[in-house]
């Protein structure tokens, strides 16, 4: 069992747990009491320990590889998912993954990164980092949820949008900042969801909604904490101390009214149970979708114009 170096109480003392189970079998022991202890220990571990996460380690528990994907979450929590693919101008990019599908018996829009879960699959949907032609697919279906009167539903999973020459070529900027300009004056409930990483504008790209949510491990931030070290300090090993300035845990966000819910995940991260946690995710859509949709869709693209107009703080100086 591997795991981060702030986890290694944890794994000892479950190896000793399960060591003394395997050694009462053999032995046709009863070491019940004994194993009993060992199991409240832990249960007090865990909590005293993922009471106390850093914003860097927290950080780490938002990147683990077996965290649950866009995908995942569409398998678990919705039903009749219909893919579509290519943004009509230049290819398909399975960085960001697109569709229609029902939760809860109500049709909806999804649309959210995707990474891989392992090497290869990771370079196929290059990490989560969308292209142009992702972030034009995402408001192609966007376009055609609003044409038929579905809500949106988006899932923010990435460190950034593509770094490359050909994705800047091609337009990623543009892209972008005509998703956001667009995402206003949707005509539908949109809703997102930060399920591991938020980073940057490549997040932004899905991520102007009327209401978003995070997961308890996840982050969202105007760059990663090692970008952020590299430019502040010359020196991309200062990432923990950058976690702790750049404010992206999810009770930061709750705090500064970025978010509007914190979703629960699994002790010690969603990647310990996949449907313990996408229960959790299906109840804060729904809940939210609810709230949402009762008012009427002036009132909604009002609200999204102010939601996105008061994030920040500033003061005015009067000119000499």
């Amino acid at each position: 069992m591997q795991g981060w170096e702030f986890e290694q109480p944890i794994i000892e003392l479950e190896k000793q747990i399960e060591g003394l189970k395997k050694f009462s079998l053999n032995k046709e022991l009863d070491l019940s009491a004994e194993t009993k202890k060992l199991e409240e220990k832990l249960l007090g571990l865990k909590k005293d320990i993922y009471s106390k996460l850093t914003p860097w380690q927290r950080v780490q528990i938002s990147r683990h590889s077996n965290r649950p994907t866009t995908l995942d979450y569409i398998n678990l929590i919705m039903e009749d998912f219909i893919p579509l693919s290519g943004d009509r101008f230049y290819g398909e990019d399975k960085a960001i993954v697109c569709g229609f599908a029902k939760i809860n018996n109500k049709k909806v829009a999804v649309i959210g990164h995707q990474k891989g879960k392992d090497t290869l699959e990771n370079i196929e949907r290059s990490f989560g980092c969308a292209h142009p032609e992702g972030y034009r697919k995402a408001m192609r279906i966007m376009r055609l949820a609003a044409r038929f009167n579905l809500p949106i539903i988006c899932f923010i999973d990435t460190p950034g949008a593509y770094p490359g020459i050909g994705a800047e070529e091609r337009g990623q900027a543009q892209a972008i900042a005509e998703n956001i300009r667009d995402m206003f004056s949707l005509k539908v409930p949109i809703l997102g969801v930060v399920i591991g990483e938020g980073g940057s504008g490549g997040a932004l790209g899905i991520g102007v909604g009327d209401r978003i949510l995070i997961m308890e491990y996840a982050y969202y931030s105007v760059i990663s904490p090692e970008g952020c070290a590299a430019i502040l300090w010359k020196d991309a090993s200062k990432r923990e101390e950058a976690s702790k300035v750049l404010k992206l845990t999810a009770a930061d966000l709750f705090k500064f009214g970025l978010v509007e819910e914190i979703i629960p995940e699994t002790e010690g991260g969603a990647h310990k149970n996949h449907q313990e946690t996408a229960d959790n995710v299906k109840k804060a859509i729904i809940k939210n979708l609810e709230k949402i949709s009762k008012v009427s869709i002036e009132e909604i693209l009002e609200k999204r114009y102010q939601r996105y107009r008061k994030i920040g703080v500033f003061t005015k100086t009067p000119l000499k």
